[in-house]
């Protein structure tokens, strides 16, 4: 089965480390960076999506932190 996520960050440090902590569990890249202004705080929000191939079907008790 396929998992997807989609991380987002408030800035390059804090979504670097997301993002280096998700690959350090197996998961990978997909698709291209996204960046998206915040009117509000003044900042750009950086996002990316990722995927995981893990065993068996999707149910619904599957919870993406267990990945």
């Amino acid at each position: 089965m396929k998992l997807y996520r989609y991380l987002t960050g408030p800035d390059d440090q804090a979504f670097c480390k997301r993002v280096s902590a998700a690959l350090n569990k197996g998961w990978q890249l997909q698709g291209s960076p996204t960046l998206t202004f915040d009117p509000v705080k003044g900042r750009v929000i950086c996002g990316q999506a990722i995927i995981k191939e893990v065993e068996g079907e999707w149910h619904e008790d599957v919870v993406l932190s267990d990945h």
